[in-house]
């Protein structure tokens, strides 16, 4: 039988599945309980969730990549702000691609869950994110997993993405530079965003504004292949210039 303890550890992991973590002021509050009910709860707990520098976390060998390479904050108002502005764009009836990332389950936390849509993705933690709307028909790409990043790796081009062509595709980035353009952390997640950029009808950027100027090692595509930038604030003048030049629409907070 389910505890108390254990509905409260549940509820942390599909709050950990929006964020990579949370103070721990705000996981009681969140909870309802005291600092110390949490810190009970963890210290008498094997796992996944651990307190972490007064942060509570996904034990690090079940988190993602992002996580353990990367303590400072995460940003999240920003992203959440991206987000917003990208999923507006999505319609009703559509096809759409979901990147994986930390950014890209904000976007579909933002889309009203009164909306029909069909979401494809290739990461855990969007699938999961899919899963909660309910008009969503989700389409979660198979292959090889790969736990740093918790994506699946397709084994073949033959595999389920080639039967797809989405209306919409909304990819996530380490890294906006004019020269170098969109750029991640893992060569692993190149073949599904280079697939997308392949074979979506339109291409959306979703980025906080602390990715602009940044180089990653995983190079997904020059900055005009996307329609849209989505962010929390307004790009420097020259990317601002660049999209100008490029038909690229900039979708931003402030």
């Amino acid at each position: 039988m389910e505890t108390r303890r254990d509905e409260r550890i549940s509820q942390l992991i599909q709050a950990l599945k929006r964020s990579d973590k949370l103070h721990l002021k705000e996981a009681a509050a969140l909870l309802g309980v005291s600092e110390m009910t949490i810190r009970r709860d963890l210290n008498s707990h094997s796992g996944p969730v651990v307190l972490l520098g007064g942060y509570v976390v996904l034990e690090p060998r079940s988190a993602s990549h992002y996580l353990l390479s990367d303590q400072k904050t995460r940003l999240v108002d920003e992203k959440r702000q991206a987000a917003r502005h990208a999923a507006k764009l999505l319609k009703a009836h559509q096809m759409a691609f979901f990147d994986c990332g930390t950014t890209t389950p904000w976007i579909i936390d933002a889309i009203d869950d009164e909306l029909p849509f069909t979401g494809v993705c290739y990461s855990l933690n969007t699938f999961l994110s899919l899963q909660e709307k309910p008009l969503c028909r989700a389409i979660l790409c198979g292959g090889e997993f790969h736990a740093s990043n918790a994506i699946f790796k397709p084994l073949s081009p033959q595999d389920t993405l080639s039967h797809l062509c989405p209306d919409i595709a909304f990819y996530s980035a380490a890294g906006v530079h004019l020269q170098h353009g969109a750029t991640c952390f893992n060569l692993d997640e190149l073949p599904v965003k280079h697939w997308a950029l392949a074979n979506a009808q339109r291409h959306v950027l979703v980025v906080d504004h602390s990715k602009f100027g940044k180089v990653r090692p995983a190079r997904m595509g020059e900055l005009s292949r996307f329609n849209v930038i989505a962010s929390d604030r307004r790009p420097d003048d020259e990317l601002t210039a660049l999209a100008k030049q490029h038909g690229i629409t900039l979708l931003y907070s402030k």
